[in-house]
């Protein structure tokens, strides 16, 4: 049984214009309970995240300017969401969920968090709706108490992990994967440890075996023994904000290669959900869906 991060601050309402992304935190716990994919007893509520966790992320200037509501305009508009209180904690809620996952990921091989994957946020800066990097700070969680020596982040959002690739760029212990759309946002990439960039209409074929050309390589060179994955569903071919063409078929079969993988050289790995910005919120939580459906068949 794996367990899952949910608290309803992160359904958070927002202004007219930034809400329907916000739905489908509502929504998937949801349909996975609908289905049976989850009990209730898999899901947990975090706390608000211990700020010495989030300090050995991000610089504690920043996450003062966010506690205190001071961040200047041009960094919140870097933002994109409006900032407030509520929001900031949905951020440290968001990052302990992650910090819990892992933890439970070690002891059932893997864990998921409904929100995270805000892999835009850098050291010093948040962008692109991401104010903390839920993923490293749980990285570095780990790191700092022993729990791994070696992590590979397997982001495979339509976007660039940029923030992630900035705040490890110096850290040996940590290799960032990011395979994404080559002209999607951010318009100037980061140097991830391995950048795989896509052109524009990639359909399954092509974006399947690159990754299964890529990923089992990764894996054995790396020998890491923790994985982090962020599982964007806006690789899809009905994405907004996406360039690809990927199907929701081939979207589970590349969760089932993630999660294959892990499963068989046992390495533990936490999920996080990312993006997913489709015109239909029933295409959304189907993609996201399918993760789970994935991750019970293969774990349990």
């Amino acid at each position: 049984m794996f367990s899952i991060a949910y608290h309803p601050i992160y359904k958070h309402p927002l202004p007219e214009g930034h809400r329907f992304p916000m739905l489908k935190y509502e929504l998937l716990p949801q349909q996975l309970l609908h289905e049976g994919t989850a009990t209730e007893k898999m899901f947990f509520e975090p706390e608000i995240a211990d700020l010495s966790n989030i300090f050995a992320v991000h610089s504690k200037e920043y996450v003062n300017h966010l506690l205190d509501l001071t961040l200047d305009a041009r960094a919140a508009r870097k933002i994109g969401f409006p900032l407030s209180a509520e929001l900031v904690e949905r951020e440290l809620r968001i990052a302990q969920g992650t910090i819990q996952g892992v933890q439970n990921a070690i002891q059932d091989g893997v864990a998921f968090n409904i929100a995270g994957g805000t892999h835009h946020a850098y050291t010093n800066h948040g962008e692109a709706f991401c104010l903390l990097n839920d993923q490293a700070i749980g990285a570095q969680f780990l790191l700092n108490n022993t729990l791994a020596k070696k992590i590979l982040i397997v982001d495979l959002d339509v976007h660039q992990g940029n923030g992630t690739a900035e705040i490890f760029q110096n850290n040996n212990a940590v290799f960032t994967f990011s395979m994404h759309g080559k002209s999607n946002y951010p318009f100037k990439k980061e140097t991830s440890n391995l950048d795989i960039a896509l052109p524009d209409s990639t359909s399954d074929d092509k974006y399947l075996k690159i990754l299964n050309d890529t990923l089992p390589k990764l894996i054995e060179t790396q020998k890491p023994d923790f994985v982090f994955y962020l599982s964007g569903v806006d690789i899809l071919d009905t994405d907004k904000l996406g360039k690809l063409s990927c199907t929701i078929q081939g979207c589970k079969k590349r969760d089932e290669i993630v999660f294959e993988l892990c499963e068989k050289y046992q390495i533990p790995v936490q999920c996080s959900m990312g993006g997913g910005y489709s015109p239909q919120i029933k295409t959304i939580i189907e993609g996201h869906s399918n993760t789970y459906r994935v991750a019970k068949d293969i774990f349990h």
